[in-house]
């Protein structure tokens, strides 16, 4: 005998079917506004990627992520303590551990300060351009689609990009790492991309809980890999590293560390605003249950809709990390650009109009600074992305509640026998 309730059950692990109307392959499709499009959007682009590199970023600002990376490398070949900083200060400080040194060690041999400072805010710039054509044919579309010019011209508006390059951070070549890790665990090529995946979490462990996409499908490979690249860096690079064990004794302190400066995560706003403990755990409970029914969720279309998930699972995953771990700055959210793409298949989270408010608010340049509503402006301009990221988590697990019910109801619809129809 069946009943329908049977298929129901089946289904809620795993969906039978797409329901983001991606192809089987990539048709590397092209739009009847293309010419037009690129007509309008590539000068744009241009103008936009040279402002911000040659003006913006040669310009620089107060915070310097550079010269702090530089400094520390250039103390590692020296053969000085590389961890010798004043950890009370809110100074930028170097906080990347042994291996990473290692890896980014070739920064400190090039021949003059200002010519690594230049390459390097190239290189990210170049990046990020390289990361969206890439997201661009991942979705589906041809280099020559309207689709790059329109997301660097977007890109190159946002918080996250300008301050990446003014403050010359290495968030542009993290983010092309992610992107390329995506790119090769849905294309199965485990190895590679368990390779990339370590490098980026050597450098940033935020990248870690990603990791979690080949654990649920079992690719060994790939999780193999994102652990033992960072493992085997630091095994080389500790007894290399000048005073590596100050990484340990003196930074792991700091780092475990909430500061109330520069820091949108939900632990930041609660020790801002003197929140009481119970209630910071309260709502960080809150917000890690929401994200799991997220995530557990997205796991239906991890094997019909591969790409919608990939991108999806780990938008929510950083969004995540973003808002719940101890630090989370808003020009992270840059990491989040693969999850937009999905706005160009036929579900997305962010076919919503409450997504793109939290979009505006962690990824808009706008100051909320203001005469008239001084410590309003003030608070807004410091915790926009911790509203931004809490309310993409809200949504994300709503909208997918809401496509898992409306799928299970078209099954059980469809696996119901008509009336006056006999059950088996």
């Amino acid at each position: 005998m069946t009943f329908p309730g049977n298929n129901r059950l089946e289904s809620i692990w795993t969906a039978r079917a797409s329901i983001s109307g991606q192809p089987d392959a990539p048709t590397r499709r092209r739009l009847s506004t293309d010419r037009v499009g690129n007509a309008i959007l590539w000068p744009l682009a241009a103008l936009l990627v040279i402002h911000r590199v040659f003006i913006l970023a040669i310009n620089g600002d107060t915070t310097d992520d550079f010269t702090t990376v530089h400094s520390a490398i250039r103390r590692f070949l020296d053969g000085v303590p590389v961890y010798n900083e004043i950890y009370h200060h809110v100074d930028p400080h170097y906080l990347y551990n042994p291996g990473a040194t290692l890896l980014l060690s070739p920064l400190g041999m090039m021949p003059g300060f200002g010519f690594a400072r230049f390459a390097f805010i190239a290189a990210n710039a170049a990046a990020i351009i390289a990361a969206l054509g890439l997201l661009t044919r991942m979705f589906g579309f041809s280099l020559r689609s309207l689709i790059w010019p329109a997301t660097i011209t977007a890109a190159f508006l946002t918080e996250s990009v300008r301050n990446t390059l003014i403050f010359s951070n290495i968030n542009g070549l993290l983010l092309l790492a992610l992107v390329g890790f995506l790119w090769l665990l849905l294309n199965e090529k485990l190895w590679w991309a368990g390779i990339v995946i370590g490098l980026a979490i050597l450098i940033k462990p935020i990248f870690l809980p990603l990791l979690f996409l080949p654990l649920v499908k079992w690719q060994w490979q790939t999780l193999l890999g994102g652990l033992a690249v960072p493992a085997l860096f630091n095994v080389v690079a500790w007894p290399l590293v000048p005073g590596a064990s100050d990484y340990l004794t003196r930074l792991a302190p700091y780092l475990a560390e909430v500061r109330d400066y520069a820091n949108s995560s939900l632990s930041g706003f609660a020790v801002y605003f003197g929140m009481p403990e119970w209630l910071q755990t309260l709502w960080f409970l809150i917000f890690a249950a929401v994200g799991v029914v997220g995530g557990v969720t997205l796991l239906r279309w991890r094997y019909s809709d591969p790409l919608l998930w990939a991108s999806s699972t780990a938008g929510l995953l950083l969004t995540g990390v973003f808002l719940l771990s101890s630090l989370g700055q808003m020009y992270y959210s840059m990491m989040l650009f693969p999850w937009l793409f999905t706005l160009l298949l036929r579900r997305s989270v962010f076919h919503t109009w409450p997504a793109w408010v939290a979009v505006y608010l962690f990824l808009s340049p706008d100051e909320w600074f203001s005469t008239r509503w001084v410590d309003y402006g003030r608070w807004m301009n410091f915790f926009s992305p911790t509203l931004g990221w809490a309310l993409l988590v809200i949504i994300t697990a709503v909208v997918t509640v809401f496509w898992w019910r409306s799928e299970s109801r078209d099954t059980v619809g469809a696996g119901s026998p008509t009336p006056g129809t006999p059950r088996e």
